[in-house]
C-alpha cells in the first residue's frame, strides 16, 4: 500500500521528527535521502538513511531534552509537502558550543519535503539559526 504524500509527511512529523519515537524513520525515509540544508546563509546536501535521521532526532533530544513539536501549518502539492513547525523544549546538552543552562528554549522551522511511493526521498529544510543563537547567549527579547 502506498501513502498519499500527505499523509507520509504528516505521520513522519508526529512520529519521528518530533522525537517521539525517532526508530521508526524506515517506515517513511527512502534508503537514501537527499537534505537540502540552509545554515546561516550557507548551503549543504548531505545523503540521510533512516539510521543516521534516527540518530539525528536522538542527538535533538539530548540538546533539548523531550520537546514539543506544534506543526502549525501543512500545505501538500502533488509530491511535495511544505511543513512549518515551533519545537520547544530546554537546553539540556551543549548546542553550537553553549553548556547546558535548562532555560527554555524555542525554535521556528520549516521544510519542504519530496515524497515518492509514499517515501520521503529529498526535503529542504530552514531553521531559525540566528534566533536560537539569541537564545542560548541570553539575548532573546
Amino acid at each position: 500500500m502506498t501513502r498519499t504524500t500527505e499523509t507520509t509527511v504528516r505521520e513522519f512529523l508526529l512520529h519521528v521528527r518530533s522525537g517521539r519515537s525517532p526508530e521508526r524513520a524506515a517506515e517513511f525515509f527512502a534508503p537514501v535521502v537527499l537534505a537540502n540544508q540552509v545554515r546561516a546563509g550557507a548551503r549543504e546536501t548531505l545523503e540521510r538513511s533512516p539510521a543516521n535521521y534516527t540518530e539525528h532526532v536522538e542527538e535533538m533530544r539530548d540538546m533539548f531534552g523531550p520537546f514539543d513539536l506544534e506543526v502549525d501549518e501543512l500545505l501538500v502539492d502533488g509530491d511535495r509537502a511544505y511543513a512549518r513547525w515551533i519545537q520547544r523544549g530546554h537546553h539540556l546538552g551543549v548546542i553550537d558550543g553553549h553548556e547546558p543552562t535548562g532555560r527554555p528554549l524555542e525554535t521556528v522551522g520549516s521544510a519542504v519535503y519530496r515524497v515518492a511511493d509514499g517515501m520521503i526521498v529529498e526535503y529542504w529544510i530552514q531553521q531559525d539559526a540566528a534566533g536560537l543563537a539569541a537564545q542560548l547567549t541570553g539575548d532573546a527579547r
